[in-house]
């Protein structure tokens, strides 16, 4: 049986050269991609409602508690 690896949220620390794209200090959810983290970038749901991936170093990962994980998943 295969378990689903949990989501994951970033909170947008910076967002030079993609203001249209990304707001700052807002949550984004972020889809697993093990060849763009080697690479440090992170995939992520943008303004757009598509994903793209982004320098990692333009978010912070943060804790959400279960409550909250369930909200934001059903919101997007």
């Amino acid at each position: 049986m295969t378990v689903a690896a949990p989501t994951r949220y970033l909170i947008c620390l910076d967002n030079s050269g993609y203001e249209a794209s990304l707001v700052r200090r807002k949550v984004y959810r972020n889809l697993p991609d093990e060849r763009a983290a080697e690479r440090g970038l992170v995939r992520v749901i943008d303004e757009s409602d598509e994903d793209y991936l982004y320098p990692a170093s333009m978010f912070l990962v943060i804790e959400v508690p279960e409550e909250a994980a369930a909200a934001l998943a059903r919101a997007s």
